[in-house]
């Protein structure tokens, strides 16, 4: 519990620091009235269903305890900065919202939010400096992909810190962990994909000038 106390402490004082909240300034349109930040959106849209599938596990009992993490979805939309204190308040309200423990609302906030959406955050870093900025990469490689490899190195990260899947061997855990990482990947791409054509503006990683009109 230690280090998942030190884990939440740190990415939420990191991401605190750089002032996320400047995202959600209200901003000039183009009658001179001020309208909403499109980051709300996604935001708000956050805060109301993925506490729900975090809950999941607590409030049915199945054989296999089916997780969701969707934090590398929200790191695309929000930014990581931005990312990090909505996925801890996410961990706070399925806290509410369950019958389940503050102890294990903060498990499920940093090994199915804070680390899976760091990772996120280091493994587009890098994809961006290895491939540039193509959509292709952007979509496939950090939405799709991406999504599905965090998502299980976080998932077996949990697993060597004694955060096994309740009712499954440690065997089975990892298959479990890595067919429910590319659920993960499939349904992040796909909104991803659909972010892209119809609501860029609802992907803070996301330019059209980087990744539509920058040098080939």
């Amino acid at each position: 519990m230690l280090l998942e106390a030190a884990l939440a402490s740190l990415a939420l004082a990191a991401a605190l620091s750089t002032r996320p909240w400047r995202l959600l300034a209200s901003r000039q349109g183009a009658d001179g009235g001020r309208r909403a930040p499109p980051l709300l959106t996604p935001l708000l849209a956050t805060l109301v269903l993925l506490p729900w599938l975090w809950a999941l596990p607590a409030l049915h009992a199945m054989p296999l305890q089916l997780q969701w993490s969707g934090a590398c979805l929200v790191v695309l939309m929000l930014g990581w900065p931005l990312a990090m204190p909505v996925l801890l308040a996410v961990g706070a309200i399925a806290w509410l919202l369950s019958p389940m423990g503050w102890e294990q609302a903060l498990l499920t906030a940093v090994w199915q939010g804070v680390v899976p959406g760091t990772l996120a955050l280091l493994l587009g870093a890098l994809v961006r400096r290895l491939t540039g900025e193509h959509l292709f990469v952007y979509v496939l490689g950090r939405a799709f992909i991406g999504t599905a490899a965090c998502v299980f190195a976080a998932g077996v990260l949990a697993q060597w810190s004694s955060q096994p899947l309740p009712g499954v061997g440690s065997e089975l855990s990892l298959v479990a962990r890595w067919l429910m990482a590319w659920g993960d990947g499939i349904v992040t791409g796909m909104l991803c994909a659909v972010f892209v054509a119809f609501r860029p503006e609802w992907l803070a990683t996301w330019s059209d000038k980087l990744y539509l009109h920058g040098p080939p």
